[in-house]
C-alpha cells in the first residue's frame, strides 16, 4: 500500500511511541534449543519500572513510500532524537517479536560515565524496535542494530542485548564512544545450543574469539578504543570487554550478576564455587557467559524462574526481618539506605514489584514462522502474572493489553495491567497467606494454555495450508480470547482475596464456598494474627509494655 512521505512521517511517529520512562533494571534468560525440551529457543525479559505501563505493543507490516523518513524518539525520556529514513517494507511486530521469529530483549548497565554522554540519535529502545521491523535473522539483526549506530550514533548507555531466532540466539553488548566520537564499541557472542545463559543491567563478556566469525563478532576498533581510554593495557587476548568497559563493583554484583547467578544455580551444576562472586566480592573469577544445564528447561522452567526471589539460598528474601510477619519477599524503594552515617542496601532478585511487562520468547524451527512464534506475555510482576500465549503473526493485540484501555496514571477493570496491580497489591500484605490462593488460579490457567498449545499449533497449520490469511485470522483471535479470559479469571481472582481476607481476618470455606452460620450470615472468621517471631520481635522492643495480667483477651 502506497502512502505519501507526510503520512509515512506522521504514521512512523505514532507507532515509536512505545516509550516509557524505563529504570536501568532488567533480567534477560537465555535456553538454547538443545538446552530445551521442546527444541525451541527461549529467551525472557522483565522490563522493571516504576513509570512503564504494560502494553503489549504491535507494528504492522507496512509498505513505505520512497522518501518517507521515521521519527526516533527516545524510549525513556520520549524526548524527540531526530529522523532517520524508512525503508520500503517494515514487518509485523508483536511486542518484542516480529512475524519471522525474530525476539529481541535488553538490560541496561551504564558502564563508564564519559562513554554513555549521547553523540546520536539512536537509543537502546529505538534499536529494538526498528531492527525488528526490519531483520529476518539474528545475524541480520545484528548488522542492522550495528550499522544504524555507525551511522546515525548511540543516544544511551552500555547496553546487553539477547537477539534470538528459530535457530541460534545471541548476546550482543554495545556502548557509545562519549561525546567526541559518533557510533559504539560492541561485541556479540553465539550462544551454544546446548546451553542457558543470562544477563541483568552488568556486562558479561569476557575474551573475544577473534577467529571464530560464525560465534563471534565484534567492532574492529574495540580494543583500540580501550587502549586509547586507557581501559586497557595488556595483550589483545587478554582483553575483557565488562572489565574495560563496565567494571565491577560490589554493589554491581550483588544487584545485578546476582540474579544471573540464581538461573545458574538453579538449573546448572557446580555453582557454589560462584556464590561469593554473586554476593559481591569482586576478587572473584567471573562465571562463564554460559553453562550446561543438567535438565533440559520447559517454558514452564522459565517462567517459574522470572519468579524468583532467591528462595533456597543465602540471600532470600523471605526469612530476614525486612520480610515481616507475612514473609514477603519484596523490599520497597529505594535500594539503598542509611543508618548511624552507614550505607546499606536491599537485595534485587528477578521478581520485582515495579514492571510494566514480562515475556517469555519461544521461537520453533519446525513449525511455519506464522505459528512458530509464542510471546508468553504477562503485565505487573511475574511472581504475581500470568503469562498467555500470544503469537507473533496476530493483527492485533487484545483488547486488556492495550494502552487507552488505562494507563499508568488512569485505572481501568477491563486492564491486565491494572487488574494484576490490584492482586498484587493486596497480596503484597498478607503475602505468605494469599499466595497460596494464587498460585493455584495461576497454574490451572497456564498449565492450560501449555495443554492446549498443540492443539491451537496443529489447527493453525492446517489453516495455512489453504488461506495464510484464515490461519492469523485464527491465531490473532485465540490470543485476544486467552488473554482477556485470563483477565477476567484474575478480577474473579481479586475479589475473592478481597472477601476473604477483609479487615485482617480469614473467612472459613467448605467445599468451594465461604461458610455461614446456618442462618445466611458469614459464620465466624479465622483470627490468624502474626506468626510467632514477629511477637517475639515485639516483646523484645517493648518489654513489658504490652504484657497482659488477666490472660488472653
Amino acid at each position: 500500500m502506497k502512502i505519501t512521505s507526510l503520512l509515512a512521517v506522521i504514521v512512523a511517529t505514532v507507532l515509536t511511541l512505545w516509550n516509557s520512562p524505563h529504570a536501568k533494571a532488567c533480567s534477560d534468560l537465555i535456553v538454547g534449543k538443545g538446552a530445551s525440551k521442546d527444541g525451541s529457543i527461549m529467551i525472557s525479559y522483565a522490563a522493571d519500572s516504576h513509570t512503564l505501563y504494560g502494553e503489549l505493543y504491535h507494528w504492522p507490516a507496512q509498505h513505505w513510500a520512497k522518501g518517507a523518513m521515521r521519527q526516533i524518539i527516545e524510549w525513556d525520556t520520549h524526548k524527540p532524537l531526530g529522523y532517520i529514513p524508512e525503508v520500503p517494507y517494515t514487518y509485523n511486530v508483536i511486542g518484542n517479536m516480529n512475524e519471522h521469529q525474530l525476539a529481541i530483549t535488553e538490560s541496561t548497565w551504564g558502564g563508564r560515565k564519559e562513554l554513555s554522554i549521547p553523540n546520536g540519535i539512536m537509543d537502546y529502545g529505538s534499536l529494538i524496535q526498528v531492527t525488528l521491523q526490519r531483520a529476518k535473522t539474528a545475524r541480520e539483526a545484528i548488522k542492522v542494530m550495528t550499522n544504524l549506530v555507525k551511522e546515525y550514533g548511540y543516544h544511551s548507555s552500555g547496553e546487553s542485548f539477547t537477539i534470538a531466532d528459530k535457530n541460534e540466539v545471541w548476546v550482543l553488548e554495545l556502548i557509545g564512544k562519549g561525546a567526541k566520537e559518533k557510533g559504539a564499541v560492541w561485541v556479540a557472542m553465539r550462544i551454544p545450543d546446548n546451553a542457558i545463559s543470562a544477563h541483568a543491567n552488568q556486562a558479561r563478556i569476557q575474551q573475544i574469539k577473534f577467529k571464530d566469525p560464525e560465534n563471534c563478532l565484534y567492532s574492529p576498533d574495540v580494543i583500540s578504543f580501550a587502549r586509547k581510554m586507557g581501559y586497557f593495557k595488556g595483550k589483545d587476548k587478554d582483553f575483557s570487554f565488562q572489565k574495560a568497559y563496565n567494571p565491577w563493583t560490589k554493589d554491581n554484583l550483588r544487584g545485578c550478576e546476582a540474579r544471573v547467578w540464581a538461573f545458574f544455580n538453579r538449573f546448572a551444576e557446580g555453582m557454589d564455587k560462584h556464590l561469593a562472586l554473586a554476593m559481591g566480592d569482586v576478587n572473584q573469577s567471573p562465571m562463564p557467559l554460559y553453562v550446561i544445564p543438567k535438565q533440559k528447561l520447559s517454558v514452564a522452567d522459565v517462567r517459574d524462574m522470572m519468579r524468583d526471589h532467591y528462595e533456597g539460598t543465602p540471600m532470600t528474601m523471605c526469612e530476614d526481618i525486612g520480610a515481616g510477619p507475612y514473609k514477603v519477599p519484596y523490599r520497597w524503594r529505594p535500594m539503598s539506605w542509611k543508618h548511624e552515617g552507614k550505607t546499606y542496601f536491599n537485595e534485587r532478585a528477578i521478581a520485582t514489584q515495579q514492571t510494566g511487562f514480562v515475556l517469555v520468547a519461544q521461537l520453533r524451527n519446525y513449525l511455519p514462522d506464522e505459528v512458530g512464534g509464542v510471546l508468553w506475555f504477562g503485565v505487573d510482576d511475574a511472581n504475581t502474572a500470568v503469562f498467555t500465549p500470544m503469537y507473533a503473526s496476530m493483527k492485533q493485540t487484545p483488547e486488556c493489553y492495550r494502552v487507552g484501555n488505562g494507563d499508568m496514571m488512569n485505572f481501568s477493570w477491563t486492564s491486565a495491567f491494572w487488574i494484576h496491580n490490584w492482586v498484587a497489591n493486596m497480596a503484597y500484605h498478607r503475602y505468605d497467606q494469599m499466595i497460596k490462593d494464587i498460585r493455584p488460579v495461576q497454574k490451572e490457567l497456564e498449565q492450560g494454555f501449555d495443554t492446549m498449545l498443540a492443539q491451537i499449533d496443529q489447527k493453525a497449520v492446517g489453516l495455512l495450508k489453504t488461506s495464510r490469511e484464515e490461519a492469523i485470522n485464527y491465531l490473532t483471535e485465540y490470543s485476544s480470547q486467552v488473554a482477556n479470559g485470563a483477565t477476567a479469571r484474575w478480577k474473579q481472582l481479586g475479589e475473592y482475596l478481597l472477601v476473604k481476607y477483609m479487615d485482617g481476618n480469614r473467612k472459613k470455606e467448605e467445599n468451594g464456598r465461604f461458610k455461614d452460620n446456618g442462618y445466611g450470615l458469614s459464620e465466624t472468621p479465622d483470627f490468624p494474627g502474626y506468626d510467632a517471631e514477629y511477637y517475639k520481635q515485639i516483646v523484645e522492643q517493648t518489654g513489658e509494655h504490652f504484657l497482659s495480667e488477666g490472660g488472653e483477651h
